[in-house]
């Protein structure tokens, strides 16, 4: 079965960086999409950025110009980098993966991200 693999969490300073992993493993990643979404205490958890079998990204408007999704089909990975990070990007950060051919979908266990200021 298809299990995620989330590394790179942790405390960083406002304007920091982080980078965030996840890999894949029990399916054929090219054909997944992916995504990182997050989950502030008490709000809704959202979309962060996605990336589709074909590379075509897609950013929340809070994270535009500072995160970047991109990932690695021969390593069965998907990276999250985030720059110029402010408080308000404090939550748990959540790998998805979903099965295109049957839209079945899977969840990484989430890893937390601090941002101090």
């Amino acid at each position: 079965q298809v299990h995620l693999v989330e590394s790179g969490g942790g405390l960083v300073q406002a304007g920091g960086s982080l980078r965030l992993s996840c890999a894949a493993s029990g399916s054929i990643f090219s054909r997944n999409n992916m995504g990182w979404f997050r989950q502030a205490p008490g709000k809704q958890r959202e979309l962060v950025a996605a990336i589709t079998t074909f590379g075509t990204t897609t950013y929340a408007d809070s994270v535009k110009g500072r995160f970047t999704i991109s990932r690695d089909n021969a390593k069965n990975t998907v990276y999250l980098q985030m720059n110029s990070l402010k408080p308000e990007d404090t939550a748990i950060y959540y790998c998805k993966l979903t099965d295109i051919a049957t839209m079945r979908a899977v969840w990484g266990q989430g890893t937390q991200v601090t941002v101090s200021s």
